[in-house]
């Protein structure tokens, strides 16, 4: 059975309404907690379980999933490493399930735009796939029938999934919308700690300014002390006063570890230990923020390329070994080379004005990974497909590809596994786990556990978990705040508030910080965001927050 996008209907096209999301309802791979949510299914409406004849072709368990072969159209971003069709962990899922795939894969940095005319279009894929759809496409989408609402799919073709909901109920309530439905599958994520990316020192500096790691900056004074020393002591030898003492591009890699300083949680939105919500950017602490990274700015210690430069622009001077201290997935990842425990991560520093730095932490799931739309002609097929992903010898095929290509089981029975010899012609394992999977660089479904690692740690990633015990776990760190899933009308309004806040925003900021725009100039500009809907941005959130917390 083959599907064509060309008899496709469009019956939910009219009406249509797009909602953009707001920014803090976007950070990557935070925790959704399902504000106002209850699990279950409304009584208003019944999900769709495709036609009678797609649940008869389904083999309810065990392989192949489908009686007679499907061909499926699947969108996803495309990291620019090797087409998804020509990826071993496709091909040896399409032997298993006889289930193929054509494939819709815009570059990664044009996807969003991609996705959002795609639903424009009426012209749906069957799946979507790593799309990172947020609450407002769920909840927009869903509430008009484009994307299919899937638990009762779950509860009856997905084993796996459904264990793990049932076992795991704040899970199953922080993937329902508020109309009761689950319209997209998360990624669940065992193994993550870092709610961003860590900032790094670069060792060669601080070994030739004698600076040991246990004499790293814990205050904000001590750290500008060392960019100070970064700047004007040549620590990368070579005569030239080009060191870059910090690094950044837009501010948006090193904010939040920043922002911690002065007791701020994440960047946008966040709560308290109080349960009271909060706007950073009109926060006293983000004033200080501001006023900080100014000084640095005026004083050379701050790139003066931060607003205008892209993320590849930043790697290249980290690879010419110019910068001091920089925010990356791994310090090699900048500096180029292979990976080496010299380059110490970021401790997080205080400011005077709190008792300790406030540290976010990754809360271990994300939604949005997957959807069927209701273009689909074989829903029953694509939910017990992607149930493998959640089972753990599913998510080690999409993890690191078939096995015998990257690593062997050494002990099927405690999952532990060793490394086979690198290709030559790869650099890393993850270049070479790139061609193998499209698990690379995308939030794809699956559960991501530490049995997957078991017998893979080399010693460099035995050091990372130390360091992460010592300079994040040591610091009390929470996360910031759960996506909520605000109701349609709640969506409505803060897109609107939001639509031009944000840009405003940002731009205040670029200009405080380079000095364009005087620190004096703050009370004007927090007059300008309170005019443009800031208390009521808050209040808001305030009400999805308290919903969740009471359900």
């Amino acid at each position: 059975m083959t599907h064509s996008t060309s008899s496709r209907s469009n019956s939910s096209k009219s009406g249509f309404t797009r909602f953009r999301a707001p920014k803090a309802a976007a950070v990557v791979l935070s925790f959704v907690l399902g504000a106002s949510l209850l699990a279950g299914c409304s009584d208003s409406a019944e999900p769709k379980a495709g036609s009678q004849e797609s649940a008869a072709n389904v083999n309810k368990e065990g392989f192949p999933i489908v009686k007679e072969k499907v061909t499926l159209r699947m969108m996803g971003p495309d990291v620019g490493v090797q087409k998804w069709a020509d990826m071993p962990a496709f091909q040896e899922m399409e032997k298993k399930s006889g289930i193929s795939f054509q494939f819709d894969n815009p570059p990664l940095d044009s996807f969003e735009t991609k996705k959002n005319l795609t639903f424009a279009s009426g012209e749906y894929p069957d799946i979507f796939y790593a799309a990172s759809l947020t609450q407002a496409d769920e909840v927009n989408y869903g509430s008009q029938g484009i994307l299919l609402p899937l638990e009762d799919l779950i509860d009856n073709y997905a084993p796996n999934l459904k264990k793990i909901l049932d076992d795991n109920p704040e899970i199953r309530k922080s993937i329902t919308t508020p109309d009761g439905h689950i319209y997209s599958l998360p990624v669940i994520n065992q193994q993550s700690i870092w709610y961003r990316s860590p900032m790094w020192y670069n060792g060669e500096f601080l070994d030739a300014l004698k600076v040991s790691e246990d004499k790293l900056p814990k205050t904000t004074e001590e750290l500008y002390d060392l960019l100070v020393r970064f700047r004007d002591e040549d620590p990368n030898g070579n005569g030239k006063k080009d060191e870059i003492p910090l690094v950044s591009v837009k501010l948006d890699d090193v904010r939040s570890w920043l922002l911690g300083a002065w007791g701020i949680y994440g960047e946008d939105i966040y709560n308290d230990a109080n349960g009271k919500v909060h706007f950073a950017r009109t926060e006293d602490g983000y004033r200080e923020f501001l006023t900080y990274m100014n000084r640095l700015w005026k004083e050379n210690l701050l790139d003066h390329e931060t607003f205008s430069q892209t993320p590849e622009q930043k790697k290249a001077k980290g690879a010419n070994n110019q910068v001091g201290l920089f925010q990356d997935w791994h310090a090699y990842f900048t500096h180029g080379g292979e990976p080496t425990t010299n380059d110490p991560m970021f401790v997080p520093v205080k400011s005077d004005s709190v008792d300790q730095p406030a540290v976010a932490i990754h809360p271990g799931l994300s939604t949005g990974s997957f959807a069927i739309t209701e273009s689909n002609p074989a829903p029953e097929a694509s939910i017990r497909w992607v149930d493998y992903m959640y089972g753990y010898e599913g998510a080690m095929l999409f993890d690191k590809g078939p096995e015998g290509l990257m690593y062997e089981t050494v002990n099927a029975e405690d999952h532990t596994k060793k490394w086979l010899p690198l290709p030559d012609k790869f650099n890393s394992r993850e270049d070479y786990r790139g061609t193998l999977t499209p698990n690379y660089g995308t939030p794809a479904p699956t559960l991501l556990s530490t049995d997957l690692q078991k017998g893979l740690k080399e010693e460099f990633d035995v050091w990372v978990d130390k360091q992460n015990e010592e300079k994040i776990l040591a610091y009390d760190p929470q996360p910031p705040f759960p996506i909520l899933y605000l109701t349609p009308e709640e969506q409505a309004e803060i897109s609107s508030l939001r639509s031009d806040m944000d840009t405003y925003v940002q731009q205040m900021e670029a200009k405080f910080v380079t000095g364009q725009e005087p620190l004096s100039g703050w009370d004007n500009y927090l007059a300008t965001v309170k005019q443009m809907g800031s208390d009521r941005m808050i209040e808001i959130y305030q009400t999805a927050y308290d919903r969740w917390k009471s359900s």
